[in-house]
């Protein structure tokens, strides 16, 4: 992914935040000089991977299958007696016809809130036991498999099941419970507008808790056609002197 890019897609999601009224925290505009001189007092922004996060899941096309991430506020896995916070909550946006690829998580139980914009229509599969036994990432690399058995969500606390495969529609204002070992694809439904989407989650760690069915790197790699205007999480171990995961 272009850099030129990147500064295009968080402006645009700055943009959706302020149209609709739904104000970031100052970290969120933070200049590259800002996270240089990024004091002792904010590591936690750093050391839980607080920020910006831009993605096109390998496709090479961010505006067909991609998601942009802002995320407030997590817990740590790896320190969790210094950060013992148990939750995460994230800004999601995904543009019109925008499609998040099929994937699990091993740990993350998450709410998905439609806050406002689009429909957002999701499809269901249970994922088989074999693969979700592969936590260590052993079939890395390899496609998932999904189970033929029904899935159950919750909808703002009401118990819905739909047949593998089955799609759910949320409409502003609407919610979802996914729980570890669910496959969901997402798609903001063509013609709806961009959809602004809420996560409210446990404690997460994006490097390690996505297994895709087929798709590919969750982290893009940048090609710096131009300079940053704000940073990503993946770019701070460059730009800061704090780390986060199993490092810090």
């Amino acid at each position: 992914m272009k850099r030129s890019e990147a500064n295009r897609i968080i402006k645009h999601a700055m943009k959706v935040m302020e149209d609709g009224k739904f104000p970031m925290p100052p970290f969120a505009y933070y200049t590259v000089e800002d996270w240089k001189n990024l004091g002792e007092d904010e590591e936690e922004i750093v050391e839980n991977m607080l920020g910006w996060d831009i993605t096109d899941f390998g496709s090479g096309d961010f505006d067909k299958i991609g998601l942009t991430i802002f995320t407030f506020r997590n817990g740590n896995f790896y320190n969790q007696e210094k950060y013992p916070k148990v939750y995460a909550e994230k800004y999601l946006l995904v543009n019109d016809g925008q499609i998040l690829p099929f994937h699990y998580h091993w740990y993350k139980m998450e709410d998905i809130i439609n806050r406002g914009g689009g429909d957002l229509v999701l499809t269901l599969y249970n994922c088989t036991p074999e693969d979700y036994k592969d936590v260590e990432g052993g079939l890395a690399g390899k496609p998932g498999t999904f189970a033929d058995t029904p899935v159950t969500v919750t909808i703002d606390g009401k118990r819905v099941t739909v047949p593998a495969g089955g799609q759910i529609t949320l409409k502003p204002g609407q919610s979802i419970t996914l729980k570890p070992g669910q496959y969901h694809k997402w798609q903001g439904v063509p013609g709806t507008g961009d959809v602004i989407l809420f996560e409210v989650s446990t404690r997460n760690d994006d490097t390690i808790d996505n297994r895709f069915h087929t798709a590919g790197e969750r982290i893009p790699e940048m090609v710096e056609d131009e300079a940053p205007e704000y940073l990503m999480f993946a770019d701070y171990p460059k730009y800061t002197r704090f780390r986060f995961g199993k490092k810090s």
